[in-house]
C-alpha cells in the first residue's frame, strides 16, 4: 500500500508545475474550465441527452424539418429520435446521437450548412430500420399482399420512403419551404439578472 502511494505522489510531482508556475498555470486552467462550461451551456448541450424535438431546433436550419414533423400524423406518436436514431441498443442509440450532433454541431458553427438538406446513407439505414421497427404488421399484412401488386418486390426491394415521399416532412425540404412555420425558437442564453443590470 505505502509503496502505490509513493508511486502516486511521484507522477503527481511530475505533473505539478513548478511552485513559480502554479498561479498562472491555475489561471489558465480555470479559465479554459469557464470557456468549456460556457460552451456546455450556451450549445445547450444537456438538451441533447433528452428526446425533445424542440431539441432539434437549437440550429434554426431544422425549422423545416419540424415544422413539417409538426404538422404530420407521426407528431402524435413520434419524436425525432424515433425515427432518426438506432434503437438496437442504449449504447449505440446515444453513440450515434454523439457523433450525428458533433457533425451537425460543427457544420452549423462553421456556417457550411446546405440550402437543400439531405440525410446521410447511416442516418438513412436507420431510418429505414424504424419504419420497419414501428410498421412491421404492415409489411407482413396477407391482404396488402394479395390486393398490392408486387408488394413483395416492393417491400423488400427499396427503401420506404420511396414511395411515401410525403411522410412526415413533406416533398421540399429547403430552408424557403416553410417560410412561415411557428418554430420554438431558442431562447436568450443571456441570464435575467444580466439583462436587467445591463439596462441601467
Amino acid at each position: 500500500m505505502q509503496t502505490t502511494t509513493k508511486l502516486f505522489q511521484t507522477m503527481l510531482k511530475n505533473y505539478l508545475p513548478p511552485p513559480k508556475w502554479k498561479l498562472p498555470v491555475t489561471i489558465v486552467l480555470a479559465v479554459f474550465t469557464g470557456l468549456g462550461l460556457l460552451t456546455i451551456y450556451l450549445s445547450k448541450a444537456h438538451s441533447y441527452l433528452s428526446d425533445n424535438p424542440e431539441t432539434c431546433t437549437n440550429c434554426h436550419i431544422m425549422a423545416p424539418q419540424y415544422a413539417t414533423w409538426g404538422h404530420s400524423s407521426h407528431r402524435e406518436w413520434t419524436n425525432c429520435n424515433d425515427c432518426h436514431v438506432p434503437h438496437n441498443n442504449v449504447l449505440n442509440k446515444y453513440y450515434f446521437k454523439a457523433k450525428d450532433g458533433l457533425r451537425h454541431a460543427t457544420v452549423f458553427t462553421l456556417r457550411d450548412e446546405p440550402q437543400v438538406i439531405f440525410i446521410k446513407e447511416e442516418g438513412a439505414d436507420a431510418v429505414q430500420k424504424n419504419c420497419i421497427r414501428c410498421h412491421s404488421k404492415l409489411l407482413v399484412d396477407p391482404k396488402l399482399e394479395a390486393t398490392v401488386e408486387n408488394h413483395h418486390f416492393t417491400r423488400t426491394n427499396r427503401r420506404c420512403w420511396d414511395c411515401h415521399r410525403e411522410v412526415p416532412h413533406g416533398r421540399v425540404n429547403s430552408l424557403s419551404s416553410v417560410p412561415d412555420a411557428r418554430v420554438p425558437l431558442p431562447q436568450n442564453p443571456v441570464p435575467n439578472w444580466l439583462k436587467t443590470n445591463s439596462k441601467n
